[in-house]
């Protein structure tokens, strides 16, 4: 069995596909059933089943898929631990509202610290992460929660968030010391894009005992949706470490309502993947600013 072999194996079994396999892996589609073919030779059985349409693994391609990926690791922690510490490359995912506005001093320091470490941070909802680090596609990923525990997934739940209802200094729902959810329903909700963590939750929360679905204006992105708030066109939920800023220059006000659900910000991985140096040395400087930023 060759390294190159089980790596095309793996990615076609993952993406379950040979043409996404391909063109992950830089390959013509040729070569990468040419690869799957000598190796489910040289081991004398069939790994995947081609379906019409679709690409399945066979008993014992489920059975070889874990042992592949293990030896795919111990490679890369070869090539690794020749080289200097925290050199090498992290592919993180993360929602926008950590990307924005938590991440920062974590790239900061390794920017200092690890010039040498390549970090790559790209934008996903948090089923998208989910389902990008059981497939081996980012080496960590940042999302929010209810649940701490993830199918597939190893990781560190870094906080429990608090998030917060705002809107413009001026808005009727700001000033009592309570607001109920019915009186929440009735104002104009500035939502994020599906995918949101604490999007369904909140929807959820204001729709539960109403006859009628409330009305969600969506935007993409945290500050368009804070301008607007802020020019009073409704109110929105939000963690509160997004709007520390607005609500300390008064742009924006708290509404006191209470949001009957918790989310966790986490930090994981693929559940048995080899933590390299690059990679403990940025889960634990995560800890570390997240620590911090609790005090």
């Amino acid at each position: 069995m060759e390294l190159r072999h089980l790596t095309t194996f793996v990615q076609v079994a993952r993406l379950q596909s040979f043409t996404a396999a391909a063109a992950d892996l830089g390959y013509a589609q040729s070569t990468v059933t040419s690869q799957v073919k000598v190796l489910e030779s040289a081991l004398g059985v069939e790994l995947l089943d081609r379906a019409a349409g679709h690409v399945e693994l066979t008993e014992a391609g489920e059975r070889l898929l874990p042992y592949a990926e293990r030896l795919i690791d111990l490679a890369d922690e070869a090539r690794l631990v020749v080289t200097e510490p925290g050199a090498g490359t992290v592919i993180v995912g993360s929602v926008e509202s950590i990307a924005t506005y938590r991440l920062s001093p974590i790239v900061e320091f390794f920017h200092h610290r690890f010039p040498q470490l390549r970090l790559v941070v790209r934008a996903s909802s948090c089923p998208d992460t989910e389902i990008a680090l059981r497939r081996g596609e980012l080496d960590l990923g940042f999302f929010m929660a209810a649940q701490t525990s993830h199918p597939g997934l190893s990781g560190i739940v870094l906080c429990e968030e608090e998030l917060v209802v705002a809107a413009a200094p001026d808005h009727p729902l700001v000033g009592p010391a309570e607001v109920t959810t019915d009186e929440l329903r009735k104002a104009r909700i500035l939502n994020t894009e599906w995918g949101c963590p604490y999007r369904e939750v909140f929807e959820e929360a204001l729709n539960e005992g109403s006859d009628e679905k409330i009305h969600l204006l969506e935007f993409g992105t945290i500050e368009a949706i804070k301008q607007m708030a802020a020019n009073g066109l409704g109110v929105t939920l939000l963690p509160r470490f997004a709007v520390t800023e607005e609500f300390a220059s008064h742009q924006l006000a708290e509404v006191a309502w209470k949001p009957p659900f918790t989310m966790f910000t986490q930090v994981a991985w693929r559940k048995g993947k080899w933590i390299s140096k690059a990679l403990k040395l940025f889960i634990d400087q995560t800890t570390t600013v997240f620590c911090a930023a609790r005090i």
